[in-house]
């Protein structure tokens, strides 16, 4: 599984992210670019420390779904969305983009650290799995808008 602390799928990442102008269509889902753009910025700001959106622990949800958030398999499309992630307004993408670049560049400069936030909902990750989610994720999202 490919980890946002390797230098190279940090930079495919970075490349795909800038490829991406604002005028995108998905090809599933109901975001717009923009939205996508906000919505991702959720779980980089969970695993940098800065928010945990009031999520609550689920020993249920973290049995079924924690390895496939890190797993090589990828994610179907249309999964559902936990609520306070879900994009109900549109997102300017000239303003989400830069945030989302800075959170991305701001994780991958602390691949050095080894002392990583308990997730809200599925509780510890090591260094490697908190990588390797937060790559699955915008790989996930970048696919749905073609990049």
């Amino acid at each position: 599984m490919q980890s946002l602390f390797n230098e190279a799928a940090h930079n495919e990442i970075t490349e795909r992210l800038n490829k991406l102008k604002g005028k995108e269509s998905a090809l599933w889902g109901k975001m717009t670019v923009g939205q996508m753009m906000k919505h991702c910025q959720f779980p980089l700001n969970i695993v940098l420390g800065k928010d945990d959106y009031n999520l609550k622990p689920n020993w249920i949800v973290s049995m079924l779904f924690k390895k496939s958030m890190y797993n090589d398999k990828p994610w179907k499309k249309n999964l559902p969305t936990v609520p306070v992630f879900k994009m109900k307004e549109d997102k300017d993408f000239y303003i989400e983009k830069p945030k989302l670049e800075g959170l991305i560049n701001e994780l991958y400069s602390q691949r050095e650290k080894n002392n990583w936030p308990k997730h809200p909902s599925f509780g510890n990750f090591t260094k490697e799995q908190w990588s390797q989610m937060q790559y699955k994720h915008l790989d996930h999202h970048l696919k749905q808008f073609g990049v």
